[in-house]
């Protein structure tokens, strides 16, 4: 009976020692990396058997895990990922250190990562041929940008702020003014989450230069800005100033402006006038009977005949000096001589240098009346009214 008892319990012992023999054993279940730095998963596996184990490691990220390497027959396989180019195995497969290399991290590889081992003549028990790690990849902060916030004059209150676009953790910020009036800030007036500074009631002593420091985990990076506090003299002689710049600007502009428009107008004047029609010019007049045919050259020898004579009826005149006789054919003779004058000489004008000759009076058509007959036939003497140049009578 006791040897059949000892003969279970050893066999109860082989047995657990069979079930415990394949195991995934990790290193640490968490861990940290700066982006751009190594990242390394350890995992290492225990088996009894000398059989190629089949590896798998995998990301859980959502929206649904993917494989990223895995290790069948001996061959390793990297799958089409983001870290293709940047993963593989630390030690080689044999050694059954199965740990992981990522190399230059990113933000986005951080997440849970699990290793998978599977040996053909081991037994497995539940979860034991399975290791998690979780990656974090931190985020140095990136450069911060200072501002200052209100007008830094003696009695007012300014904000100086601090943020940086890019961390992981968020930074925290710190401020502090440099030397050579060293000064470190506290809570309330400086918030570390925020990255903000409260300066209240300014002093001309408060003037000086505040450093930032944005910091986490993976590093740290500082921005500076100058705090000049003036008082409000200085502030309104520099307003003054600028008002008067503008006001004188103002005043070139606009006299600039009138003398342009002055002498546009007074070229635009000038330009009228030169187009300008006279109105009130006459325009010259012509006969008021036109050219007749020498058919009618007897009625007109008559008149003029009878002007040349004396009429009976009428007293002794003499003619106008401004009056103008028209011969036989029409043409202008000027007014008539005075008495005992010498009948003025009219030559033609000149054409291209050249006189021309004065033409000879018409001979008097036939069976014209002399003058003393028209006279006796009660003939009236007409006077006809010289022109000037301008067209108007005289």
């Amino acid at each position: 009976m006791g040897a059949l008892r000892r003969a279970a319990l050893a066999l109860a012992a082989l047995l657990g020692v069979s079930l415990a023999v394949l195991e995934v054993h990790v290193g640490t279940s968490l861990v940290f990396s700066v982006e751009g730095q190594q990242a390394v998963l350890p995992v290492w596996y225990s088996s009894h058997s000398h059989q190629e184990p089949y590896i798998t490691w995998m990301l859980n990220k959502k929206p649904a895990p993917f494989q990223i390497l895995s290790v069948i027959g001996g061959v390793v396989k990297v799958e089409e990922t983001d870290l293709k180019s940047r993963v593989g195995f630390l030690h080689p497969i044999e050694t059954r250190n199965i740990s992981l290399l990522i190399n230059a991290t990113r933000e986005q590889d951080s997440g849970q990562y699990m290793c998978t081992v599977n040996v053909v003549d081991d037994i497995i028990r539940m979860h034991k041929n399975v290791g998690l790690i979780n990656l974090t990849v931190l985020v140095p902060p990136a450069t911060p940008t200072c501002q200052l916030h209100g007008n830094a004059v003696v009695g007012a209150n300014v904000t100086l702020s601090c943020s940086s676009k890019k961390g992981k953790p968020s930074p925290m910020y710190q401020w502090q003014r440099e030397p050579p009036t060293l000064q470190v800030f506290f809570p309330p007036a400086q918030d570390r989450a925020k990255g903000t500074l409260k300066l209240t009631n300014l002093s001309l002593e408060m003037s000086g230069v505040y450093v930032c420091r944005a910091e986490n985990q993976a590093g740290s990076e500082n921005c500076s800005i100058v705090l000049e506090v003036q008082s409000t003299s200085t502030k309104a002689v520099i307003a003054g100033a600028v008002l008067g710049s503008l006001g004188a600007l103002a005043t070139i502009i606009f006299f600039a402006q009138k003398f342009v428009g002055y002498r546009r107008k007074k070229r635009d004047s000038q330009e009228e006038g030169a187009n300008e029609i006279k109105e009130d010019a006459v325009a010259p007049k012509t006969p008021s009977w036109p050219r007749r045919p020498a058919s009618d050259t007897l009625s007109k020898t008559s008149t003029l005949s009878s002007i040349a004579g004396p009429r009976q009826g009428y007293g002794a005149r003499a003619p106008s000096d401004t009056a103008s006789i028209l011969t036989s054919t029409g043409s202008y003779r000027g007014p008539p001589p005075r008495a005992g004058a010498r009948p003025p000489s009219l030559s033609p004008p000149a054409a291209n240098g050249t006189p021309r000759r004065r033409p000879e009076p018409p001979a008097a058509a036939a069976g014209a009346l002399p003058p003393s007959s028209l006279a006796r036939a009660g003939a009236v003497p007409v006077m006809v009214p010289a022109q000037s140049r301008a067209g108007s009578l005289v």
